[in-house]
């Protein structure tokens, strides 16, 4: 490898890789063109490809434009005029189950007897592997690779008369996390499953029409009101101009992922009445609490460590300081330098500000530890800086396990809090000090919404997994 330690694909997947996120238009002249930008707002979600698909009631026509990398890549404007209708579905990918490529990018779109309806899923069905055996002995045929096909399927062979009691009917059989948007000629359905892994709120446009997305900062730049969360096991249906709601599917305990407060939300989406921006501070609040240090200044890991390291300072009365400087522009591939260059890879994405780390006790502040690679590698980079002293602070518990329901996380062996104590790991990063935010904190620090998946801190799974490999933990955890 030329000059470079580790790659950036492998520093990209030391964090918990992005889960999807979807959108759904109804009753909107510009149904695409908002979808679209819903998407640009949630990228965040997932960057291998994205998907829209609109219905035009004039031609009777669902249209479909999709593509590999990033929205503004895959949609101009003359391919958003190729998308009639006053009703669009949207999809941002990164492949937690069935793989890349152009064949397992969404939104789905499937012809039945009761007509067509088109599919957008944030999550994982931890069963399909399972019910995509039975369906293909029954003589199904699948067209890519990935577990949301496999509602399809189930919704075709339903001999419910309805699309709404059709997707009742197939979520019934599958298990897992997920949150879901239907477009039919004539209606948009969301469905969150019954523990509420994966997010899913409802929006109002003030001239008519409604939206559903995964986080609501999608709400904010396409100008809806809105309008309040779906709940754990809910069904809306939008026809026309009217929202029904149903409850039917057996309502589990709470198993909200809170991953998506750590990491994954951006900071101004709001979730469960709480921006991500307030929750994060708290954390950073009882982080500072739970591990105090003596030092001089605070800084973040960019981005997602930002607000986290500003309530660690503001509880602390350390100063904060933007220390590391990320460049927002690295895309999937870059050219390396033929002569070898120190830790090419970090250098990158972060920059040291020599200025504001030189001769001090540096607390650096960031949202979670996956494999260790990337923080050894900051940890080095600003002793290389002129740090004093550097001490780590983590804004979450030890990730321990990995995540069955939506989100790309290595397995149980290449996670480095799974088999080393903090001693252990601190060694590893090369810190004076390395602290964790209790999971007692984590929670306590988080607004109440009836309950968490913590699965890859504690290894406790709400939802039965089959584990195909010993490393994994066994054939079954969880309830």
């Amino acid at each position: 490898m030329s000059g470079c330690e580790f790659t950036l694909e492998e520093l990209r997947h030391d964090k918990p890789r992005e889960e999807c996120g979807v959108v759904g238009v109804f009753n909107h002249p510009e149904a695409a063109n908002l979808a679209y930008l819903s998407l640009y707002a949630q990228q965040h979600r997932g960057q291998e490809g994205a998907g829209i698909v609109s219905y035009n009631a004039e031609d009777d026509e669902f249209h479909t434009i999709k593509g590999q990398g990033l929205v503004p890549d895959i949609f101009s404007h003359a391919k958003l005029q190729k998308l009639p209708g006053n009703f669009a579905i949207g999809h941002n990918r990164y492949s937690t189950a069935g793989g890349a490529g152009l064949k397992n990018v969404q939104p789905l779109v499937a012809k039945s007897a009761l007509g067509t309806i088109a599919m957008a899923h944030n999550g994982n069905l931890t069963n399909a592997d399972l019910l995509r055996e039975q369906l293909e002995e029954q003589g199904a045929i699948f067209q890519s690779s990935i577990d949301s096909e496999v509602l399809l399927h189930l919704i075709a062979r339903s001999r419910e008369k309805s699309f709404p009691r059709r997707i009742i009917d197939a979520i019934a059989q599958v298990k897992g996390g997920f949150s879901l948007i239907f477009l039919t000629e004539d209606s948009l359905v969301g469905v969150r499953d019954p523990h509420g892994f994966r997010p899913l709120s409802l929006g109002r446009f003030l001239d008519g029409g409604y939206v559903l997305a995964s986080e609501t900062c999608a709400f904010d730049l396409i100008g809806a009101e809105f309008e309040r969360d779906i709940r754990p096991g809910e069904m809306v249906v939008i026809n026309g101009s009217e929202v029904s709601s149903c409850m039917p599917f057996q309502i589990h305990e709470g198993a909200f992922c809170i991953f998506e407060y750590v990491y994954f939300s951006r900071v101004d989406s709001k979730i469960g009445g709480n921006t991500v921006w307030t929750v994060r501070k708290n954390q950073g609040r009882f982080l500072a609490r739970e591990t105090p240090v003596e030092a001089d200044v605070v800084i973040p890991v960019p981005d997602s460590g930002v607000a986290t390291a500003m309530g660690f300072a503001e509880e602390s009365g350390i100063p904060y300081e933007m220390g590391l400087i990320r460049n927002h522009y690295v895309g999937r591939t870059f050219i390396e330098p033929q002569s070898s260059i120190r830790h090419f890879g970090v250098k990158i994405k972060l920059n040291p500000v020599r200025e504001v780390i030189e001769g001090k006790r540096v607390v650096v502040v960031d949202d979670s530890i996956v494999r260790g690679t990337t923080s050894r590698k900051i940890v080095e980079m600003i002793r290389r800086a002129g740090a004093r002293e550097v001490h780590m602070r983590i804004g979450s518990p030890k990730i321990i396990s990995p995540c069955f329901y939506g989100i790309d996380t290595p397995t149980r062996e290449e996670l480095i809090g799974s088999s080393n104590n903090v001693e252990e790991i601190r060694q590893h990063l090369t810190a004076d000090t390395l602290g964790y935010l209790s999971e007692e904190g984590l929670l306590a620090a988080s607004p109440k919404l009836g309950g968490y998946c913590t699965a890859c801190f504690s290894g406790n799974y709400p939802v039965n997994v089959v584990f195909d490999k010993p490393e994994q933990g066994g054939l079954f955890q969880g309830g």
